[in-house]
């Protein structure tokens, strides 16, 4: 049985790039593509998947009787009765736990077999937000050898008008800072593209697909400035979050084993029925029930006389659920401070994004458009260019670094709180 995305991460995947109109494709173009191909192909979700399953085959274990004894004892030499001789005793015995210690065990078992479907449920977030996360890395990768690239092409066209500059008797100084510079971007550009290699391989394997071959390039836009509000999110990571309700669950087992510890030191009771199979007598046949078998009812209580075991039991399973009502509280602490972080980190992704998206990159544009014209007409030197196009490549990155930084930012708030984007996500952009 194959995993499958839970309605809260189809929506995120929907919500944050996919468009709704478009038709489910297989190749891996869109977010949606990932998380799908990752949800059904990831090793992880199978065998937390299949722990599941044994967890749940555990609770009928759990509440079950024990199994009935029976026992058969023949006499080697009959034991000689006045009604004939005992020749075989057959006793069948059922033992019966003291009331409410199946209860507790069932139930113990059951709040297990929930820790392990939230388990699976958390390990799909954690999924979801590793996926997520790791393609918006990757898309930033592409977007920034693409610009690397185009910058690199735009100084390379420089060069024969700075070269025909030198024959006119133009300082040769120009012609090689051009060259170096040329030379720093082309390195930097196989940086980033060795660094894609390593970026796919690593998607690739969160998707549990070969790392041989370089995953397709999907492209993306910047989305639309969002806001959280820092409280109803908290509730909702309070109500939601998998890994919090699956540390519940936990509580509640060790509150079920407290109570099996605390039944411990009640008796159990074993019920058993006695059939004697007497032989004809030999010496009086004339004797009433000369012959007869015998049989009879037993009752049996084991007697819980170890009190310093059974304390100790009991103090055991209070530990351990005080233990977990504290990791309880320090995880919920963590979860809220990660919240406040990703809220402070979306809210300066948003800050840059109109910073350098609606002011910066457009002065830069134009600086770089001026001193081009400037340095064709003789007005400007070959350094104020190569100041201009490294300016504006590193403001082009560093809104592109925005654009990552939002998105990522928005996953993790959502798989902190385990819902589905608000509608108005759904009008992000879409890939083209």
């Amino acid at each position: 049985m194959r995993t499958r995305l839970t309605p809260a991460l189809l929506l995120l995947a929907s919500a944050l790039l996919a468009s709704a109109e478009s038709p489910a494709k297989p190749e891996l173009l869109e977010l949606s593509d990932y998380l799908n191909e990752a949800m059904a192909s990831n090793p992880r979700l199978e065998a937390l998947e299949q722990r599941y399953e044994a967890g749940m085959q555990r609770i009928p274990q759990s509440g079950a009787l024990p199994d009935p004894m029976f026992q058969i004892t023949h006499f080697i030499e009959s034991v000689q009765t006045r009604t004939g001789p005992q020749e075989n005793v057959f006793v069948l015995s059922q033992k019966l736990p003291w009331f409410g210690k199946r209860g507790s065990q069932k139930s113990a078992a059951s709040a297990e077999a929930e820790v392990l479907w939230y388990s699976l449920q958390n390990q799909q977030l954690v999924l979801a937000r590793e996926v997520s996360l790791a393609f918006f890395e990757y898309t930033y990768t592409r977007e920034a050898i693409d610009l690397t690239r185009e910058n690199r092409d735009l100084l390379q066209k420089l060069e024969p008008i700075v070269e025909e500059k030198v024959r006119a008797g133009a300082d040769l100084n120009a012609l090689l800072r051009l060259k170096v510079e040329i030379g720093k971007v082309d390195d930097r550009l196989q940086t980033l593209q060795q660094k894609k290699v390593a970026q796919s391989a690593e998607l690739g394997r969160l998707l549990g697909l070969p790392t041989t071959s370089i995953l397709p390039d999907p492209k993306w836009e910047a989305p639309a400035p969002t806001t959280y509000d820092p409280s109803s999110i908290a509730a909702a990571i309070r109500a939601n979050n998998p890994e919090l309700q699956m540390m519940q669950r936990q509580i509640d087992s060790a509150e079920a084993r407290s109570e099996i510890a605390r039944l411990a030191n009640y008796p159990d009771i074993t019920l058993g029925l006695n059939y004697i199979q007497t032989g004809d007598p030999v010496v009086n046949p004339t004797t009433p029930d000369a012959g007869q078998d015998p049989w009879g009812f037993t009752v049996a209580v084991n007697v819980p006389l170890w009190f310093g075991k059974y304390n100790a039991s009991k103090a055991e399973a209070l530990a351990s659920r005080r233990s977990l009502e504290s990791e309880y509280t320090n995880r919920m602490n963590d979860l809220q401070a990660k919240l406040l972080t990703s809220l402070s980190s979306l809210n300066n992704a948003n800050r840059q994004l109109n910073l350098y998206g609606n002011e910066l990159l457009g002065l830069a544009e134009q600086a770089v458009e001026n001193s081009r014209a400037g340095y064709r007409s003789g007005r400007t030197g070959i350094l104020e260019v190569i100041d201009s196009e490294r300016s504006l490549l590193d403001l082009q990155l560093l809104y592109w670094r925005a654009v990552a930084d939002a998105w990522k930012q928005r996953v993790i708030i959502q798989t902190l709180a385990n819902q589905p984007l608000s509608s108005e996500f759904s009008k992000s952009p879409s890939y083209e």
